[in-house]
């Protein structure tokens, strides 16, 4: 299908082109009719790195009345990065259209500026859960009267504690004219309880390759090994890739800063992101990586929340997740936009185990190298 079959607007078309989007992605197939009906509530699920934000957003700025100086559309996302992502996005969408302005608002920049942001006209506010709250307090913004609610990634905005924020910020925008629009990519049972509580049971659905949670772009392989061994074999691996871009993922951040110093010392571009960092010094490293001023980024889950770089050919965990959800969320930072990459596990005997785990649970296939 194209985006004009779709409905698109011929404005906003000519906008996705510069882009350089030519064709719509499966979500965006399936989303996008849906979504511009009118009011309607909407479940999708789809993994990372499939076009979530157009899937959205080109519904959302068609039922935007760019007159209306208020805000009419509140986009909820889980870290400042991928907040800061979508209203890009959208501002870029909106190249060729009548001005529709979008806010982001989050954590770590100070709340005196943000709010003086939106004082001026802003029709749609992209937000972390915990500032928005902090926003709702000091009654610098209203969100009772909007007409579309989003939660994108939502698997994340839970697993990162948001629950309660987000069950005030449902229960503060309820009203019977109010869409809300759910994107995750994966369905865990509290995001359930949230959905079963605040979204109309009538609401349309769409699970796109629900037989696969992960990417089918990606490549799943693992390296069987003992603890002392990972250093060496993880440094085989990088060479064998050449030049080509990744991430490589540990549990912990005294593991992250430790592997992203022993890869300093081996002369790798390395950056680090782990949760102690302050905004500035995270910022800093990720500029350098969207650059290409780095070649491999070391981090932590939590703090690799959002992060969307395209062109990453791999990701390699050197301490495999504890939770299944993080293995879909860490491999699907590479294979993004129809593009493939490789996802290698480093594990030793004890964390064998876990490779035929994740293979049950997400239907996906390892393959054993050396």
């Amino acid at each position: 299908m194209t985006f004009k079959e779709l409905g698109v607007s011929e404005e906003i078309i000519k906008g996705l082109k510069e882009m350089g989007i030519e064709h719509p992605t499966k979500i965006q197939e399936a989303a996008i009719p849906v979504l511009t009906e009118g009011i309607v509530d909407f479940v999708g699920q789809a993994q990372t790195g499939t076009g979530k934000t157009a899937a959205f957003g080109l519904p959302l700025l068609a039922q935007i009345d760019p007159s209306n100086e208020e805000i009419q559309a509140l986009i909820l996302a889980p870290t400042r990065e991928l907040g800061q992502q979508i209203a890009r996005q959208i501002f870029k969408f909106t190249k060729y259209t009548d001005k529709v302005f979008t806010e982001a608002v989050y954590g770590g920049e100070k709340i005196d500026i943000q709010i003086a942001r939106l004082n001026r006209p802003t029709q749609i506010v992209v937000a972390t859960p915990g500032r928005l709250i902090d926003l709702i307090k000091r009654k610098a913004i209203d969100i009772r009267k909007i007409k579309t609610l989003i939660l994108d990634e939502a698997d994340e905005m839970l697993s990162m504690g948001f629950k309660k924020d987000l069950s005030t910020i449902l229960e503060m925008t309820a009203s019977k004219e109010r869409n809300v629009w759910l994107f995750s990519a994966t369905m865990p049972q509290e995001l359930n309880e949230i959905i079963n509580k605040y979204v109309n049971k009538n609401a349309r659905r769409v699970a796109i390759d629900k037989q696969d949670a992960v990417n089918t772009g990606i490549e799943h392989q693992y390296v069987s090994g003992d603890d002392n061994s990972k250093l060496d074999t993880l440094a085989y691996f990088l060479k064998s890739m050449g030049k080509k871009r990744g991430i490589i993922f540990t549990k912990t951040k005294t593991a992250a800063r430790t592997l992203s110093k022993q890869l300093i010392a081996k002369n790798y571009e390395v950056g680090l992101l782990e949760g102690d960092m302050l905004q500035k010094d995270r910022d800093k490293v990720m500029r350098a990586f969207k650059n290409e001023n780095l070649r491999l980024l070391v981090s932590t889950d939590v703090a690799a929340r959002g992060i969307d770089v395209a062109n990453l050919a791999f990701v390699v965990h050197y301490q495999l997740p504890d939770q299944t959800e993080y293995y879909t969320h860490r491999s699907g930072r590479t294979a993004r936009a129809g593009k493939t990459g490789i996802s290698l596990a480093l594990v030793n005997q004890y964390e064998r185990r876990q490779i035929t785990q994740l293979e049950r649970t997400l239907g996906i296939k390892f393959t054993q190298i050396r």
